[in-house]
């Protein structure tokens, strides 16, 4: 009974190699191959986790590792991310350093991914060296993300402006505000004036639009972005607050830009 499984299981994985999948959940095989018990197909499962023909990322859910992998013993995200947050029902798109890698600016591969998903938290994936963090939002903002083929089918990722808020109000998690500051730089050249939109202001908290109008204005010296930014803002009614440049410092004593009622606790320092 256990090889019978064993070498139905395998077919049934060949197969869905054959069909451009390299991924399954525990639901569906269960569904599919429904001869056979719930523990006899764990069993197989574990067997061939063992042999290093497939391994679980999430509770459920198993990558199918082809020959070129099977030293790594995983897949890049780019080639399951989408079908699994499919299969755990859940909207989400790659982001900060990840996303900007896909418009050529990070210079260096990120080490760890990470995907903006909603409520309620998903716990963080760490598989054979792969790590997978999750930020989660009240909202994703479909409108604001873009497909990117991959092999085995396509990929959520935040558009460029998206993108750059993100880093923003995320900058610790992407290396810092220098980090931040020196993709930012290169990631302007894909950004336009007309990104500034209602949805983006909407979807965005205004203290990252504030501190982004600032590195636009003053650091990196893109007036026309950082014009139209501020355009789009006053457009929309938005209120400035007193807002720190870096959120994790101190704030008092030092000066503000009046413009964008940004405070100027950090010097930045773009990376060579």
């Amino acid at each position: 009974m256990n090889e019978q499984a064993d070498l139905k299981i395998r077919d049934w994985i060949e197969i869905l190699q054959s069909h451009g999948k390299s991924a399954f959940s525990l639901e569906l095989l269960n569904s599919e191959l429904s001869n056979y018990t719930a523990t006899g197909i764990k069993r197989a499962l574990s067997r061939l986790t063992a042999k290093g023909k497939i391994t679980s990322i999430h509770k459920g859910y198993y990558l199918i590792i082809p020959p070129q992998y099977s030293s790594r013993g995983v897949l890049p995200p780019a080639l399951f991310l989408d079908s699994l947050m499919e299969s755990l029902k859940r909207p989400y798109y790659l982001a900060l350093l990840n996303a900007a890698s896909f418009y050529g600016a990070s210079h260096q591969q990120p080490q760890e991914f990470f995907v903006v998903t909603n409520f309620p938290v998903l716990r963080t994936n760490h598989k054979k060296g792969l790590k997978i963090n999750y930020i989660s939002k009240s909202e994703i903002p479909e409108r604001l993300l873009n497909l990117k083929k991959t092999e085995s089918g396509y990929l959520k990722i935040s558009n460029p402006v998206l993108t750059t808020t993100d880093l923003i109000q995320f900058e610790k998690r992407a290396g810092g505000i220098n980090r931040v500051v020196t993709v930012l730089n290169e990631l302007a050249e894909e950004i336009h004036p007309e990104d500034f939109n209602d949805l983006l202001i909407e979807s965005v908290p205004v203290t990252a639009l504030q501190r982004l109008g600032y590195i636009l204005d003053r650091v990196i010296d893109n007036r026309e972005l950082a014009d139209s930014l501020f355009q789009s803002l006053e457009r929309n009614g938005t209120k400035f607050f007193r807002t720190p440049l870096k959120a994790s410092l101190p704030s008092s004593g030092f000066p503000s830009d009046e413009r964008w009622k940004v405070i100027v606790n950090t010097a930045i320092e773009m990376d060579e």
